[in-house]
């Protein structure tokens, strides 16, 4: 599928002609290589008892929800075994303010040597100068690599990032109370109004990530090669008039994800979306866990936002080499089937085998789903459009007048 460059999720708490969300500086290339890795790096991706050297890493898979945490201690174990003259000292941070705390440390002299997160704030790290280019350090390390993973770690042509997995939302259900999920929109709604099922969504001004995909299932686009909003041509509103139809068939918009999510566990829902980062505590909680791709529209197939994860270089590291290859070392394909089944990680590596039921389910939601741009124009998507969506759900404005004034309003905040 040819995939357009286009719109958090993240952490744990972000086809027929298909809808983009264009942006002005993706290229789609794959990265171009000036220098090779030095004589003595270990083969792309394989420890080989070479690495050597003292790195800080920074990561958020926290402690107390899902198993990214375990799928990387088990990795950095290999990693430390493979090569005893490595040490590396690893530090988890809050996902809330990540990004802006990072780019602090870094501009500040600080920071660790790297970091691995989401592609959520790539292309402003590389605008602030908070994140090195690493074609100069490559080599022939993305070798294999899904070029949609590669494309999603790059910032004008440009690689800031070892990818390590994809990412996107889809729909999680019970398969215990759901025998077969609702395959379109329609089909959703109409259970919903049957009392087939009971579903529960993010609301208010924070679920514009996880709601995006209906965009696409609506013929809907955010920007137009320019950056230019351009959701107010047809689609988006139609989105927001069908999430009001099932609010008033009897979903329930939570406006706390943390409670949504309770609610699924507890089985007081049969249904929501959610990314793969949070299906450690579902495979928990629920007995007979389903995922299957957010429904289809009359517009097309659902287009959730995809990211990648991968690990960030600090420009200011004493041997950004090494650190490169560090980071190839924890995203060797061996690591990246770690991650993939204990914590649910796409891989960014075509070889990698998935043995995981659910991590297979999430990889058709993954390749189907529109690459998240790094254009600076995506700054003022959320809180616009964020508030658009509070608007609809929560006092009935209507769906059409919300969508032209967020798509104006960022406009004007874009000087476009």
């Amino acid at each position: 599928m040819s995939l357009a460059l286009v719109i958090a999720a993240c952490g744990g708490s972000p086809a027929t002609p298909v809808p983009s969300i264009s942006a002005p500086d993706a290229t789609g290339t794959a990265p171009t290589t000036s220098a090779a890795p030095t004589a003595d790096a270990p083969p792309s991706g394989e420890p080989s008892g070479s690495l050597s050297g003292d790195f800080t890493l920074w990561h958020t898979y926290s402690s107390g929800a899902g198993t990214e945490l375990d799928a990387l201690n088990e990795v950095l174990e290999q990693v430390r075994a493979a090569n005893p003259e490595l040490t590396l000292e690893v530090v988890e941070q809050p996902f809330d303010g990540v990004f802006d705390r990072y780019g602090l440390e870094v501009a500040g002299g600080g920071g660790p040597d790297l970091f691995i997160a989401p592609n959520d704030s790539l292309g402003q790290l590389s605008r602030d100068g908070t994140i090195a280019a690493l074609d100069d350090y490559i080599g022939d390390g993305l070798s294999g690599t899904l070029d949609l993973a590669v494309e999603g770690s790059q910032v004008d042509g440009v690689l800031y990032q070892v990818p390590e997995s994809l990412k996107a939302v889809a729909l999680y259900y019970n398969a215990g109370t759901v025998s077969t999920p609702p395959a379109t929109t329609d089909d959703l709604l109409a259970g919903v109004e049957a009392g087939d099922y009971t579903v529960g969504l993010f609301g208010s001004a924070g679920g514009a990530y996880h709601n995006f995909g209906w965009w696409g299932a609506f013929g809907g686009q955010l920007m137009d090669e320019s950056g230019t909003c351009v959701a107010d041509q047809g689609g988006v509103a139609e989105a927001h008039a069908y999430l009001a139809d099932l609010q008033d068939a009897g979903v329930t918009f939570y406006p706390d994800f943390a409670d949504l999510s309770d609610a699924f566990k507890e089985g007081e829902i049969d249904m929501l979306v959610d990314g793969p980062w949070a299906a450690g505590g579902y495979v928990e909680a629920v007995a007979d866990l389903g995922v299957a791709p957010m429904p289809e529209g009359p517009g097309g197939p659902a287009l959730p936002l995809t990211g990648v994860d991968g690990w960030l270089v600090n420009p200011s590291t004493e041997d950004p080499q090494m650190a490169v290859d560090v980071a190839l070392a924890l995203t060797s394909p061996e690591a990246q089937e770690i991650f993939a089944n204990t914590a649910y990680h796409i891989p960014a590596a075509e070889s990698v085998a998935i043995d995981d039921p659910i991590s297979e389910q999430f990889a058709s939601a993954v390749e189907s789903g529109l690459a998240r741009p790094q254009n600076a124009e995506l700054n003022n998507f959320w809180g616009n459009f964020g508030n658009a969506l509070d608007l609809v759900l929560a006092t009935g404005a209507d769906p059409e007048t919300a969508i032209a004034d967020a798509c104006a309003a960022m406009n004007e905040a874009n000087e476009k």
